[in-house]
């Protein structure tokens, strides 16, 4: 006879646990390969040579071109080379120099390509007028001058955001109309143009873009002891007073120029003053008339040395005349 199974009194009896769920089949899953960024390329890797193959190198049929599309023929200077006949390197400046057309038409590219057109050189074609050439420019209020000097002094802000630069008006279109030097325009004449000179942005006048090295080095050796003439506009009348105080020389001038000041007109709203300096100094007219109490309306540069700005209209341009000299 079994047994009866008995209980301690105070003993705790847990619940039976439940039987383990039996896990369910998954199909096979082939696991995923992780993916590993390609490395970083040096910045100064060299390319690696890759094999050539017939995909890579040749086009589809439709974009094959005919064999004699591809030929546009010889170069504007080895034709015009054969024709004078003159070497290579002067036939390149008789085109430079606008003596040669193409079906009627000047070309001044040495590299143009031409096959059937006709070839016309002007019978008065000479090497000697390809001289180094001087822009005078009547330079707007407002405009940087172009030269390095304005250039390196514009802040951040304004270099980031469009301004009037003054080389941008060296174009055909603002070409004086009646130029009284008579140099014709070609293309080369706007390359390779130094600014020397430099202007106030503020001010408006005579500014020179040149090729020529020997005046490219006069205005920067002697710019010291070339007289610069600027007409300034300012509020009022000028009294004798304030006329002494532009031209007297304090103590503590030792370091400025001297400025030679006369006065042009003057009515109660308006007076024109004229300032006579050797050399460009930024800020001087300013400062010598804020000292005598002269608010400035317009201030513009008319004479460099010898070389007038004349009637050359504002934002316009001519050559140097063969005659002038600053």
């Amino acid at each position: 006879m079994t047994k009866p199974t008995t209980t301690n009194p105070g003993t705790l009896r847990l619940a039976p646990k439940p039987p383990k769920a039996m896990p369910v089949a998954q199909p096979a899953v082939r696991p995923v390969a992780a993916v590993t960024p390609p490395p970083a390329k040096r910045p100064n890797a060299k390319p690696r040579q890759r094999p050539v193959t017939a995909l890579r190198t040749k086009p589809p049929a439709t974009e094959q071109q005919p064999p004699h599309l591809t030929d546009t023929g010889d170069r504007l200077a080895k034709r015009v080379a054969a024709m004078v006949p003159c070497s290579r390197s002067e036939a390149e400046q008789y085109i430079e120099g606008g003596w040669v057309k193409v079906n009627g038409q000047v070309v001044e590219e040495p590299q143009f390509r031409v096959l059937n057109q006709t070839i016309g050189i002007d019978p008065d074609a000479s090497l000697l007028e390809l001289s180094s050439i001087t822009i005078l420019l009547h330079k707007p209020a407002d405009w940087v001058d172009g030269t390095e000097e304005s250039l390196s002094k514009l802040n951040r802000a304004t270099r980031r955001a469009p301004f009037d630069d003054a080389r941008t008006l060296l174009v055909a279109a603002k070409h004086m109309a009646k130029d009284p030097s008579g140099i014709r325009m070609l293309q080369r004449h706007f390359k390779a143009l130094t600014a020397a000179v430099p202007l106030e942005n503020a001010a408006s006048g005579l500014i020179v873009f040149t090729q020529d090295w020997r005046i490219e080095r006069k205005l920067s050796e002697e710019l010291g002891s070339m007289e610069h003439e600027v007409i300034v506009d300012v509020a009022g009348e000028v009294s004798a007073q304030a006329l002494h105080l532009l031209n007297r020389t304090l103590d503590s001038d030792e370091n400025l120029p001297q400025a030679k000041v006369s006065i042009n007109s003057s009515t109660p709203e308006r007076s024109k003053l004229r300032f006579a300096i050797k050399g460009a100094h930024r800020g001087l007219i300013a400062y010598l008339c804020e000292r005598a109490k002269l608010d400035i309306l317009d201030m513009r540069r008319i004479r460099l040395g010898r070389v007038a700005l004349s009637d050359l209209p504002v934002g316009q341009w001519r050559y140097l005349g063969p005659g002038e000299k600053f």
